[in-house]
């Protein structure tokens, strides 16, 4: 069993019987988000890309609860260098771990660490396969719409993708819906939205297109609710 649990932006946690795991924990400063850092306990702290509204409370989580930050190597040693414990990995590469297999795929965006007028370069960002329990879940993390994730739907099986659909940034519906397409996962579950109004969109009506248009099962969940594999 997997539980994939929504909390806000594009903060997810996976629970599952190996391991619980978080993937990009934007909680303080996020608007939406209904849970603090210190109420996430995981083994793990996935993080797909080093901008603030992804990397958030890594670093505090991960002390908190001595968990292990998977990342693209820059992003993990900026990290490392604050104390935490670190594994580096990069696009293309996987790694079975306690808590389930990880792969990171290609990811069509930028990475750096925006500190006032300090930028840190974080290396390429990634989205991420996870598999736990014998389930399969793509998190795109804030990409754009890329020929590569056919290949990940074709090769993999994908259970679950979470997918960016508040467009500036990211992905918006249309090119999120084409996402699906060429997936074909079970279920598209959308993130990435709603945040702020520069990234408004109606969850509903795009999972009515995906419904619509594809094999695809879509679920739109509010900042707290659950799925269950």
């Amino acid at each position: 069993m997997v539980k994939i649990t929504f909390l806000g932006h594009g903060c997810t946690l996976l629970e599952a019987d190996q391991g619980k795991v978080v993937i990009d924990p934007f909680l303080t400063g996020n608007p939406v988000a209904k849970v603090k850092p210190e109420e996430i306990w995981v083994d793990a702290v996935l993080v797909t890309h080093g901008h603030g509204d992804h990397l958030g409370d890594t670093v505090d989580i991960a002390r908190k609860n001595n968990a292990l930050v998977v990342a693209p190597f820059e992003l993990a040693t900026f990290v490392g260098n604050q104390g935490v414990n670190a594994h580096p990995m990069h696009i293309g590469g996987a790694r079975e771990f306690p808590f389930g297999w990880v792969k990171l795929v290609p990811a069509a965006h930028g990475s750096a660490y925006v500190d006032g007028n300090n930028v840190v370069y974080t290396g390429n960002p990634c989205g991420f396969l996870v598999r736990m329990d014998g389930r399969l879940i793509y998190h795109a993390g804030d990409t754009g719409l890329i020929a590569d994730m056919e290949l990940l739907g074709r090769l993999y099986g994908i259970d679950v993708a979470l997918l960016p659909i508040g467009d500036n940034f990211t992905m918006g519906p249309d090119d999120a819906l084409e996402a699906v397409k060429i997936i074909k996962p079970k279920v598209v579950i959308p993130i990435h939205y709603n945040t702020w109004d520069l990234i408004a969109q109606d969850p509903q009506a795009f999972c009515e297109r995906v419904k619509a248009e594809t094999q695809s099962q879509c679920v739109v969940l509010e900042v707290g609710e659950s799925y269950q594999l």
